[in-house]
């Protein structure tokens, strides 16, 4: 926890901020007379985001629940926290508190506008007509890239929350991995009775999906790739190349949802480049180049001997920098797994199962588990590595039940 001084006024003004959104934001107000019209996108972009940054901090309107009990014990039950202050009556009144209080890390739950977004929809932010113009001009494709959350207090059942959002900053174009963008920063602070009790800085990357002409319909786009909800360790979402020929029996495009390299006399034309490709530097190379010989690598350090992943160019245990590689049987089981629903991922079809899997060489990795339901996914199941063609460049690998 952050004890950092609010970076908003504790008792924000309740006039019309909503008047000043629907001015600035729904209908942004023209340029001044005489002015010149921006033409291109970049222009009217930051012209606009200046005037929703001028609107200043906006007051959303409050839930219909307050903290609870129920929500705070189904959130520490998914995170695995055990902490008694949260849960425990007893343990709470024995300690520092005196009462329950909620983990600091559920501020943003209490607010969330749901999966329609129909709350955030009613309540409206500085945020929307920025996002909406860039969805309107094809920047479709987004990605969180910071999150920073400073906490004043703990908060207390009861209470209940309002957010109050700001945009600080548009940024761009900038060009990226997954395409030009536009870096799009705002704050929250969420209030109780007046009291700001902790912020956020979120930003996105709004970016423009690369020209996917020719790209096979829905039944045959990808659902599944390797490090498809965490990057750290470069590998990203996919499409199946297994080392034989493809599978006879066909299986439910939301289950695989992805083309095996073409049998001899099958057409062979080539596919859109997958937008979604791995970061490859000197760090990571030597596991892309054993994903192209069909091995799966995995860093070790050439003093200690400990292995590690992600790779990276120091082991944490001696600081050595020598380095090396061994290559890893390509079996292993889900140490832990989210079905991704939502938001849509530019190249998958959702829903789609993200996997830590835990190999027997000691290391866990980030993939994608496909070819079998989502439902069928669980804590400890069996699961072989394969290899999935994107594109007619970029091979990813990923996971299929040890049974499959």
């Amino acid at each position: 926890m952050t004890d950092a001084a609010p970076t908003t006024d504790p008792t924000p003004s309740t006039d019309p901020a909503s008047s000043a959104l629907s001015a600035g934001a729904a209908n942004p107000a023209a340029p001044e007379s005489g002015a010149a019209e921006p033409v291109s996108l970049r222009e009217r972009l930051l012209a606009l985001a200046e005037r929703q940054i001028a609107v200043g901090e906006v007051l959303g309107a409050a839930e219909a629940d307050p903290v609870n009990i129920p929500m705070i014990r189904h959130w520490t039950d998914a995170m695995g926290d055990t902490n008694p202050l949260y849960t425990d009556p007893e343990a709470a009144a024995a300690g520092v508190h005196g009462e329950i209080v909620a983990p600091p890390a559920m501020i943003q739950v209490w607010t969330m506008p749901g999966v329609d977004g129909s709350r955030r929809k009613r309540a409206g932010t500085p945020i929307d007509p920025v996002l909406a113009m860039l969805d309107g001009n094809g920047y479709t494709g987004v990605v969180a890239t910071n999150c920073e959350q400073t906490y004043h207090r703990y908060v207390r059942l009861g209470e209940s929350l309002v957010p109050a959002t700001r945009l600080t900053s548009v940024a761009g174009p900038k060009r990226t991995a997954l395409g030009e963008g536009y870096f799009v920063t705002w704050n929250v602070t969420w209030y109780a009775d007046g009291e700001a009790v902790a912020d956020m800085l979120f930003r996105v990357l709004k970016f423009l999906p690369r020209e996917r002409a020719g790209e096979p319909d829905a039944s045959t786009s990808a659902t599944g790739g390797n490090g498809a909800a965490a990057s750290g360790n470069g590998l990203t979402p996919a499409r199946d190349v297994p080392s034989g020929p493809p599978p006879a029996q066909e299986v439910p495009a939301q289950e695989t949802a992805v083309r095996d390299v073409p049998a001899a006399g099958e057409d062979a034309s080539p596919r859109a480049p997958y937008p979604l490709r791995p970061a490859v530097n000197a760090d990571t190379a030597f596991f892309w180049e054993g994903v192209a010989a069909g091995e799966l690598r995995i860093q070790r350090c050439a003093d200690c001997g400990e292995l590690r992943h992600p790779p990276g160019p120091v082991c944490p245990s001696c600081r050595s920098a020598a380095r090396t590689f061994v290559t890893a049987s390509g079996e292993g089981e889900v140490y832990s797994y989210v079905v991704h629903h939502n938001p849509p991922v530019p190249g998958l079809r959702t829903p789609f199962v993200v996997a830590v899997v835990e190999l027997p060489e000691g290391v866990r990795i980030v993939g994608n588990v496909v070819d079998c339901a989502t439902s069928q996914v669980g804590i400890g199941m069996p699961v072989r590595l394969t290899y999935r063609q994107m594109d007619d460049e970029l091979i990813l690998p990923m996971w299929v039940p040890l049974e499959a």
